[in-house]
Parts: C-alpha cells; structure tokens; sequence
C-alpha cells in the first residue's frame, strides 16, 4: 500500500527526465542528420540495437528499452568531442559499463536469492527505474547544460581539463553512482553476512533499505571505479576525470544507503525516488569538487 501511494514519486521522475531528453534527441537528431549524416546514424543505430538487446534478453520492458534509448542517444550526442566520429569516443563506453556491471550483478544476486528460495520473478527493469538510474546523466551531459554551467561560473574550463570534460565528469560520476548502487546491493547479499545499518551500525537483515556491507560496498567502490576510467578514457578527460567522477559515484554511493535508511524506511521516498537523488548527489559533490579547483 506504501508503495502505491509513492507511485508519484516515480511518474515525477519520468516527467523530469524524458520531455527534456526526448526533444533534445529529436533536435540533435535533425542537427546531425543535416550537418554530419554519419554521427546521427551511428547514434540512433547502436541505441536502438542497445535498447532492442535490453528488452531481448528480458533485463527491460518495452517501456524501459525505449527509455534506455532515448538517453543513450541524448548522452552520445552530448558526448561528440572529436571528427573523424568515432562512437567508442563518447558516453557509449560508460553507459555499456554500467549495464555491463549491473546486469551481472543483478543475475548474481537473482540466483543467490534462487538458492534460498527467496527469488522473485524477473520481469525486466520499468521506465522509471531507468529514468532513476540514468536520468541525471543525460540531463547534465547535455551540451546547453554544460554551456551554462561553465558561463555561470560553476565550473573552471581552464587548467589541466578540456572544456567539455568538467561538465561531462558530472554525468559520468552520476552514471558511476548508478552502477556501485546495483552492484553493492547484489553482491553484498553475496559476499557478506550481516549487514550494518549506515546510520547505527546495527546488525541488519540482508536487503534492508539503509544497510551496508563490507563486502558490498567495495564491489560497489569498484564499480564505480571500472564505469568512472571507462567514462573518462571515451571522453578523453584523463585522470583528473576520473578521479572527480569516481570520487563523486562513491559519495552518491553511502549517500543512496542513507537515504534508503532514514526517508526510505520512514516512507517519504521510494526507490526510484532515492536512485534519482543519489545520483544527483554524486554529480552534486563531483561539482563542488570542480568548483574548488
């Protein structure tokens, strides 16, 4: 009953993300296809088979699979830094880690819960869950996004990184936040025994919204790490990239723990609504990071 009465917090996520991500594609998409022919066809041709693979092997529903193409090709085509294009040189290498990462973690974790008999069937990931996961990312690596955060001052395009790559490590540490969350909730359950809650380090059941592992959560740190150096080898950012994106998946990281403990438990958020802070606060602290430098 809770989680029908939260079922808002969902179609709001939905609201915020995809307006904005599909008329970006259907702009860029027309941008492209007068300009660079070549970028456009590359781009919605490896979305749509992206998202024609996810609905194939049942780890997404119809509705799913579409949004998982529409942000693919909104990031890829926010990720264009180079000519001759080449489509492993954008947010497509991240964006094939994080499902890479949590697609494994997810079956790991299904054929634990199989073992103790504890398994729910596997319908595939809703709409929602994919604007939760990866909304931010699209919505920060959209280029008019980018122009206005470094015209306003909020990042430093100077110094040892690019002009595009600030911007772009604010999506990739959301995307690197999205990854750790899947992959440290599944494998947790794997590798540990009991986990703590974040906030009183008490024994908890496994799968308690707010609990953490020792396990769990340095899968998730490399999960970050793996979805971080991919992101910042695409697009060229380098070390300094990687290092802020990483940092910032990792806060997004205890930060989603923290909310599943206090506002998930309490019954104000539900878990789309946490997956979509949690990777805001990744992309959040990876800006203040840049914002000091």
């Amino acid at each position: 009953m809770a989680r029908r009465k939260l079922q808002w917090q969902s179609k709001t996520v939905l609201l915020l993300v995809f307006p904005a991500i599909g008329a970006d594609v259907v702009l860029e998409s027309r941008w492209w296809l007068t300009h660079s022919p070549s970028v456009a066809i590359w781009t919605l041709g490896l979305s749509v088979l992206l998202g024609l693979v996810a609905y194939k092997v049942r780890s997404a529903k119809a509705g799913a699979a579409l949004a998982g193409m529409a942000i693919t090709a909104s990031m890829m085509y926010g990720t264009v830094e180079s000519f001759p294009f080449l489509p492993w040189k954008t947010a497509l290498v991240p964006i094939l880690t994080v499902l890479l990462l949590t697609s494994l973690a997810t079956r790991a974790g299904h054929q634990h819960k199989e073992r103790l008999g504890t398994a729910e069937s596997r319908t595939g990931r809703e709409a929602s869950q994919v604007a939760a996961n990866l909304g931010i990312a699209a919505l920060i690596s959209n280029p008019l996004v980018q122009i206005w955060l470094i015209d306003h001052g909020w990042i430093h395009a100077s110094g040892i990184l690019s002009n595009a790559a600030p911007a772009l490590a604010l999506g990739l540490a959301a995307l690197a936040e999205a990854a750790a969350d899947t992959v440290s909730s599944e494998l947790g359950q794997i590798l540990s025994g009991h986990p703590r809650m974040i906030t009183t380090f008490r024994k908890a059941e496994p799968g308690t919204d707010g609990a953490i592992s020792l396990g769990g959560t340095a899968m998730g740190i490399i999960a970050a790490a793996a979805v971080a150096a991919a992101g910042s080898w695409a697009i060229g950012g380098g070390t300094p990239v990687f290092m802020i994106s990483w940092a910032g998946g990792v806060f997004g990281l205890f930060f989603d723990s923290l909310l599943g403990a206090t506002l998930e438990r309490a019954g104000w958020l539900n878990n789309d609504a946490v997956n979509f802070l949690s990777t805001a606060s990744g992309a959040a602290f990876a800006l203040a990071l840049l914002a000091v430098r």
